[in-house]
């Protein structure tokens, strides 16, 4: 069965419109209206694989928190939507990657209970017009919908964009790995029988 879900969410805040599928071949349509998140998520599809679209409106006039933490919820439920049962998945995914002086690691469990841990310090508090403290924002909001172990950790890196842009790609890399059907796998890789 494909592995694919359609998300909608409209609040007083935003109204986003997503869809995502796990066995995608990085192809983007994300129209945000924030830049710099668009740019991340195209980032994640293609370095995941996935096929990502997304369509978002929200109250950017107030600022660009409500919109970004609701498209990382959107996600996360998109994400675990996909997954289904979560049989034959290899569960387990982590990546560590450079980007120019950063280097970050993405650990991730998809457990099925969510955890959430962002050792990452950035050296300023904007990329262009976007509050870097949002990245964090967006990666809780992930992990809490998508009900996934995160561990996001980032050993060092002066470059704001560059620790950003490390963290995404690790992220849709380390889930690449995790959603990966393992050929040897049968049923759902926990002693307990469900995730």
């Amino acid at each position: 069965m494909p592995r694919l879900s359609d998300i909608s969410r409209k609040t007083g805040e935003t109204d986003i419109k997503l869809s995502f599928a796990l066995d995608g071949s990085g192809r983007s349509d994300v129209h945000t209206g924030v830049g710099f998140l668009d740019h991340m998520l195209d980032l994640l599809a293609r370095h995941g694989l996935f096929d990502l679209r997304v369509q978002a409106r929200g109250d950017l006039h107030v600022d660009q928190h409500h919109t970004v933490e609701d498209i990382g919820i959107v996600l996360g439920q998109a994400i675990e939507k996909s997954l289904g049962d979560k049989s034959g998945i290899t569960r387990y995914g982590h990546s560590t990657l450079p980007m120019d002086e950063t280097l970050a690691a993405v650990t991730l469990d998809l457990s099925g209970r969510p955890a959430f841990v962002f050792n990452v310090k950035f050296t300023g508090e904007l990329i262009g017009t976007f509050a870097v403290e949002l990245v964090e924002e967006f990666f809780k909001s992930v992990a809490t919908n998508a009900k996934m172990n995160l561990h996001i950790n980032v050993a060092y890196g002066s470059n704001n964009h560059h620790i950003a842009e490390a963290i995404f790609k690790a992220f849709a890399r380390a889930l690449r790995a995790a959603v990966a059907i393992d050929p040897r796998q049968s049923g759902v890789p926990s002693t307990k029988g469900s995730l």
